[in-house]
């Protein structure tokens, strides 16, 4: 499936991944390949993030690499929308 990681300020990932794990206001989920349609307000913690990640060198400090082998963004807030694959992360 598809994710893009969206800020105020530059879109921090976008690329396929395997799955994502969103820290949403009724607790944490994950979404994988062909997860029905959804969008939900998030709330502070940890997106997680599986696969093959290649992050751009400018935003390489916004991430880190959790205990799992996943990929890991801090966000204070946001929202997640997933639909056909495509997973879209606004971010703060």
């Amino acid at each position: 499936m598809y994710l893009e990681i969206v800020s105020p300020e530059a879109t921090l990932f976008a690329g396929e991944v395997t799955s994502v794990t969103v820290p949403g206001i009724n607790g944490e989920f994950q979404m994988l390949e062909n997860h029905a349609p959804i969008v939900s307000l998030l709330q502070e913690g940890k997106v997680k993030v599986k696969g093959n990640i290649v992050v751009d060198e400018t935003f390489q400090d916004k991430f880190s690499k959790g205990s799992n082998g996943e990929t890991v963004l801090h966000i204070t807030s946001g929202t997640v929308e997933m639909k056909d694959n495509k997973v879209i992360v606004l971010a703060d």
